[in-house]
Parts: C-alpha cells; sequence; structure tokens
C-alpha cells in the first residue's frame, strides 16, 4: 500500500530531478577527464577547445588529467560517472579499441559513446637530435644487427605508438623494445636524458617540438601531412607502417539524448568558430571532424585491423 504522506515527498523529488535536467548545463561545471598528462596531444586539443565549448554552452569545463593504463584509468571514472551530463572525457583511438583485444576491463566499452572526432594525427618516430639515425632505414638497419636494443617510448600498451612498432617490428623483421610512459612529456624528458633510443609522437606533437632538439625519422601515413610536408612517410622508405591517433570526446550512452544532442552541437560549433581554427593551426592541430555517430560507425573495421596486427605479433613469436 502506497503511503499518502509520500506522495507529496515523491512529486517533490520528480519535480526538482526534472528541474535539474532543464538546468543542464549551467548549475555547475562539466568535468572534462584528459585520459593523458599534461602537455601531450590531447591535453592541449581538449584544453585549446574547453573555453569555446564553454562560450557555447554558457558553462564552465574544468580539465582533470588522469593518465594511465594508455586511457584505461579515465574511461573507468567516465563509465562510473553519473548519467546527468556533467562529465566527458577525451577518447581515443587506436587506444580504446587495442584495450578490447587482449585485456580485461574495468569499464564495458559499450557503455561509452563517442560525442565528436575532432583531430586525426599520423604518428611518427623522433630520436634526439644527436642521434645516429638520420631516417627510419638508419634504425631498422641498426636493430636488425642488434635485436631488443633499440628501445621506443610510448605511452602505453595498444596506443597508436605501440602500434606503430609492432607493425614496423613485422614489416622489417626486427625486434624492438617498448617502453611505456604516462605521457608525451615524459617520454620526451626520457628521450632527451639519453635513456630511450626513440619515441613515438604524433606529427602535431612534433610539430611543436623544438627542432634543435629532436628529429623525426618518418610519418606513418599515407600521404605526407599538412604539418610535415618535408618528412617521409615510412612507406617512401620501404616500411609498410600506417598509424594515426584520433581524437576526441565521449560521453556515457544513459546521458539523456537530448543533452548528448547539445554536446555535439556545441563541438560542432566551436569547432566551426574562427577563433578556434586560428588557435589549433597555431597549436599545429590537425582538425579532421567527424561526428560521434560516423566515429563509432568506423570502429569495429579500425578493431578488426588492429586485431589482425595483434595475430600477426603473436604468430611471429
Amino acid at each position: 500500500m502506497t503511503c499518502l504522506k509520500s506522495l507529496p515527498l515523491a512529486a517533490a523529488m520528480l519535480t526538482l530531478a526534472g528541474a535539474a535536467h532543464a538546468e543542464w548545463p549551467t548549475d555547475r561545471p562539466i568535468e572534462m577527464i584528459v585520459a593523458f598528462a599534461p602537455g601531450g596531444g590531447t591535453d592541449i586539443m581538449l584544453r585549446t577547445l574547453a573555453p569555446y565549448l564553454e562560450a557555447e554552452l554558457d558553462a564552465q569545463f574544468p580539465v582533470l588529467n588522469r593518465p594511465g593504463a594508455a586511457g584505461e584509468i579515465t574511461y573507468t571514472a567516465l563509465s562510473q560517472s553519473r548519467p546527468d551530463g556533467y562529465t566527458v572525457s577525451s577518447l581515443n583511438t587506436p587506444g580504446f579499441l587495442t584495450m578490447q583485444i587482449d585485456r580485461k576491463l574495468r569499464f564495458d566499452p559499450a557503455d561509452l559513446c563517442p560525442i565528436a572526432r575532432i583531430v586525426e594525427d599520423p604518428g611518427t618516430f623522433i630520436v634526439p637530435a644527436s642521434s645516429e639515425f638520420q631516417t627510419l632505414e638508419d634504425l631498422v638497419a641498426f636493430a636488425k644487427e642488434n635485436p631488443g636494443a633499440v628501445s621506443i617510448g610510448t605511452t602505453g600498451v595498444g596506443t597508436d605508438e605501440h602500434m606503430a612498432m609492432l607493425q614496423l617490428e613485422r614489416t622489417a623483421g626486427i625486434d624492438l623494445t617498448a617502453i611505456p610512459f604516462g605521457g608525451a612529456n615524459e617520454a620526451k624528458t626520457a628521450l632527451l636524458g639519453g635513456h630511450i633510443t626513440a619515441i613515438g609522437l604524433n606529427v602535431g606533437e612534433y610539430a611543436t617540438s623544438d627542432k634543435n632538439a629532436m628529429r623525426a625519422l618518418a610519418q606513418f601515413a599515407e600521404e605526407r601531412s599538412v604539418l610535415a610536408g618535408d618528412l617521409p612517410t615510412a612507406k617512401e622508405q620501404g616500411f609498410d607502417v600506417i598509424m594515426s591517433s584520433e581524437r576526441g570526446l565521449a560521453t556515457r550512452c544513459e546521458v539523456p539524448e537530448d543533452i548528448r544532442a547539445r554536446m555535439a552541437e556545441a563541438v560542432d560549433a566551436a569547432l566551426a568558430n574562427p577563433e578556434f581554427q586560428a588557435q589549433a593551426k597555431q597549436q599545429s592541430l590537425p582538425l579532421s571532424f567527424q561526428s560521434g555517430a560516423d566515429w563509432q560507425a568506423a570502429m569495429p573495421a579500425r578493431l578488426d585491423r588492429y586485431r589482425d596486427i595483434f595475430a600477426l605479433i603473436k604468430e611471429g613469436q
């Protein structure tokens, strides 16, 4: 039997819940979680975007970095957040996909829905300016003579740098050593300190780095990026390595559809803002917008490709 005295209280709670939904997003900040350490490509992209989202939604977007486990720490935090539209996170492939291949996850990938892809940035391998290696061919030749002696800094297992390394091992018949770091800046510090041979970066990250301190060996793209027109591709040097980092935003799929739609509209408007585009160019962000639905629809085929890469490596072990 329903207690009549409880009815006014229940009605009041429903009214408050509806009001909270109606007030989104202006009644409290929308937390933006970044899956990598400050200073890397993902962090720069979202910190550049945040003020424009704030202007579009009249809401605050504080940025919180939660690096580790190639993004799993952030994705787990997002999956455990309340589905009220007040938490979003970075979403990066291939990491988000490759961690689903050979790993028990603390979150269900199906619980997370992309809002939009913002950037697609080809990978590259970077060495100190003082390195003996001038090209990717030089590094491969040394690795053939010294199995395991070439160490490559990555931001975790299954990230684009790691996947590029696996492809290079397979196509060149060499053995490399992966060294994981929490973010690009940590990897750069280790590289410049002489602790590792090379690091994986994206072309956009390299474009904003000190060219007097480090040198890129190749870019892992079908064609040369507009950000590095003078840098040969790995294919041009005889190695079939294709890998890029896709970066965007995601939220929980349980967030009400109208809120997710407003988020997507705000991202669209922010990316179209000429001031943002000028700032993105200054930050060397290779903008490559894709709607959340289109990006999500493309992920199964990408996941199949990454499964094939892992399978090839296992066959060679």
